[in-house]
């Protein structure tokens, strides 16, 4: 396995632009076929820096660090640097709701009401323009498949949930999408939701009689060997932590950004709370961990998570006939792959074709320049020094 880290052309300082002319050769020597794909974007400062991993169901192949973790300080990106991975966390919610629907403590067609009871009586909007809503009763409530597959008709957020998403306790947080009414019919739609997946979250708590943050801890972070996947990294996580980017003034450079939707400092457990929609902080190898248990069916290191059949239930189409979102339980879902993306530009999934994981893990709030095709450019390089 390779593992790599390249240098960097420039640093951002108080807004200002400072370039620095590295050495070349050292440059060319230190690269491999990842960080090379991506370092043409870095010198352009169009981005700050990346891990990337391939794997397949058996071994990581290749894991590569390019950029800076922080561009000021010139702190070169590490290949076991943490992120945070927003959205990502939704199909690692979506695991642990599956895990107990398998050991029969969670029926997916039950209605949400039976396990939250605050849920009964939830009215459904009907009509409604900018100075009334008319609301009646649903045709059916929503069930948990429907929290799993965004169909619930939950909205994204509560109105209580701004301006960050970390600072209510989950039952909290939950009771307040109880009190909102439903956008539109169980099942009916497709309506990307944190609300959904973090009541989903909710419902283990109740069934399993415990903090959603230990289930996943004891039941699957731990037995994975995940060390470094949590809602609240430690100092010493946070010192290894990239740091997040914006687009500079009118679209040019890059400049520092903290992320609006948590609250820091990030260590903070008395004031911030998990959310399991978008909450998760993890590394490469981690992530390649959790995607190597899904690719071979449930299982890894003798170990079974969850059946074939529950991982195929996840990793198919769930979202209703005629609406065009793919989506499984938790994943976004296709014949060629499945996996999520994370609002900072991060992105894993598992390539069915080519029976390949792929990891990409930048902080960016959007691209400068050409930044977008940084992804590209780096499954181009795996797929062509890594799947011929």
């Amino acid at each position: 396995m390779r593992i790599r880290s390249s240098s960097i052309a420039f640093v951002v300082l108080t807004g200002a632009l400072v370039w620095f002319r590295p050495c070349e050769n050292a440059r060319a020597a230190e690269q491999g076929p990842l960080a090379a794909g991506v370092q043409p974007y870095v010198e352009r400062q169009e981005l700050a820096g990346a891990v990337m991993a391939i794997a397949t169901k058996e071994k990581v192949l290749d894991v590569e660090a390019a950029g800076f973790a922080d561009v000021a300080a010139k702190k070169p990106m590490q290949t076991d640097s943490v992120f945070w991975i927003a959205s990502q966390s939704k199909p690692i919610t979506c695991i642990a709701v599956m895990m107990l629907v398998e050991e029969g403590k969670i029926d997916l067609d039950a209605p949400v009401e039976r396990y939250l009871p605050e849920f009964q009586g939830q009215m459904v909007v009907a009509e409604k323009d900018d100075a009334h809503v008319l609301l009646k009763k649903p045709a059916r409530p929503p069930a948990v498949r429907d929290l799993l597959s965004h169909t619930s008709g939950l909205p994204f957020r509560s109105a209580i949930e701004v301006p960050t998403l970390d600072r209510l306790p989950l039952a909290d947080r939950v009771r307040s999408y109880a009190m909102t009414p439903l956008e539109y019919e169980p099942g009916t739609k497709f309506g990307y939701s944190n609300a959904g997946i973090n009541t989903s979250a909710r419902i283990i708590e109740v069934v399993a009689g415990m903090p959603f943050e230990d289930f996943l801890d004891e039941r699957l972070f731990q037995p994975l060997g995940m060390k470094d996947t949590t809602f609240w990294p430690n100092e010493e996580q946070v010192a290894r932590l990239a740091k997040a980017y914006a687009p500079g003034p009118n679209g040019m450079g890059l400049v520092e950004v903290t992320i609006d939707q948590l609250h820091y400092p990030l260590t903070d457990r008395a004031a911030r709370y998990p959310m399991p929609g978008g909450g998760l902080f993890s590394t490469a190898a981690d992530l390649a961990r959790l995607y190597q248990m899904l690719a071979r069916g449930g299982e890894l290191d003798g170990r079974r998570y969850l059946s074939q059949a529950a991982v195929e239930k996840m990793t198919d189409k769930r979202t209703p006939e005629g609406v065009k979102d793919f989506y499984g339980f938790g994943f976004q879902a296709s014949t060629g792959q499945y996996g999520h993306g994370g609002a900072y530009s991060t992105n894993t999934y598992f390539d069915r074709t080519r029976n390949v994981i792929l990891i990409w893990l930048v902080q960016h709030a959007g691209f400068p320049g050409k930044g977008a095709e940084t992804q590209e450019a780096f499954r181009h390089a795996a797929f062509e020094h890594f799947c011929k």
